[in-house]
């Protein structure tokens, strides 16, 4: 874990209220993996005073050198509107990595990855990842949004070489409906050796009932508030399915949990 005054080198929109921005930091980052986090503030400001969590998108590399990472955020509250509002050169305070990651295995061939949202932004860099073990090819991607609008990184899964169904609530885009649908119906024509999944509490829920269902362990990262990130405020409780009246915390225990481990 490091903490330091990283400097904005992009800050790109990708679709209405959603951007990808980069920053410059230090090598230690380059050894982050797919599901940690950082936290995130500016600078001296005290509005807003607490930092905020933000996953790791990607790593940034340059002729073969890193060179820094990405975050992919929507402008939701004054946090994420202030930093759609920073530009080359700004300067942003953060700590990381931070949290634990997903677990990969070589015995993985046949993956799924299950994205809602703005939760795909912790599964490209999974997808990069993997690519270095893995087949890519036999890898499929499931990304679910609320229109057109909100569908982010299909491309990018696409030039990585994965399979990639789309779903969207109102039709605008691929099938109409929700990506946990189309997920159940590709399970049963072929059967993955696990599924890693990132999105609202909406889309786990049914996604930890699904693999259970069909006897395929699942590997989920969630959504939750934090204040502090490193344990010390325990804001970010999350109920043990496991262990009765038991709490885990998101920033140490997770964010990534095993579906079965927890209550969604």
């Amino acid at each position: 874990m490091r903490q330091e005054k990283a400097r904005v080198f992009r800050n790109k929109e990708l679709a209405p209220s959603c951007y990808r921005i980069g920053f410059k930091c230090n090598i230690q980052y380059s050894y982050a993996k797919p599901g940690q986090f950082i936290m995130l503030r500016f600078g001296d400001r005290i509005n807003p005073l607490l930092r905020r969590p933000f996953s790791i998108h990607r790593l940034i590399t340059k002729d073969g050198d890193f060179e820094g990472l990405e975050v992919l955020y929507k402008v939701v509250g004054k946090c994420t509107k202030k930093l759609s509002m920073c530009v080359e050169g700004d300067i942003i305070d953060i700590i990381g990595p931070l949290g634990n990651s997903f677990i990969t295995s070589d015995n993985y061939n046949n993956v799924f990855i299950v994205a809602g949202g703005v939760g795909v932004a912790p599964m490209l860099f999974l997808a990069s990842y993997l690519q270095k073990n893995t087949d890519i090819s036999k890898c499929t991607v499931f990304i679910g949004s609320r229109s057109k609008h909100d569908l982010l990184c299909k491309d990018d899964f696409l030039r990585l070489g994965m399979k990639v169904f789309i779903t969207t609530e109102d039709g605008s885009a691929g099938r109409k409906g929700f990506v946990t649908d189309i997920l159940e119906t590709s399970i049963k024509k072929n059967h993955p050796d696990i599924i890693y999944g990132c999105g609202p509490t909406a889309m786990l829920k049914p996604l930890a009932l699904i693999s259970e269902m069909y006897s395929i362990p699942c590997r989920v990262s969630i959504e939750t508030i934090m204040a502090c990130g490193i344990g010390a405020c325990l804001g970010c409780a999350v109920e043990s399915k496991k262990i009765p009246e038991k709490y885990l915390h998101a920033c140490l225990d997770g964010p990534v949990f095993d579906a079965k481990a927890i209550k969604l």
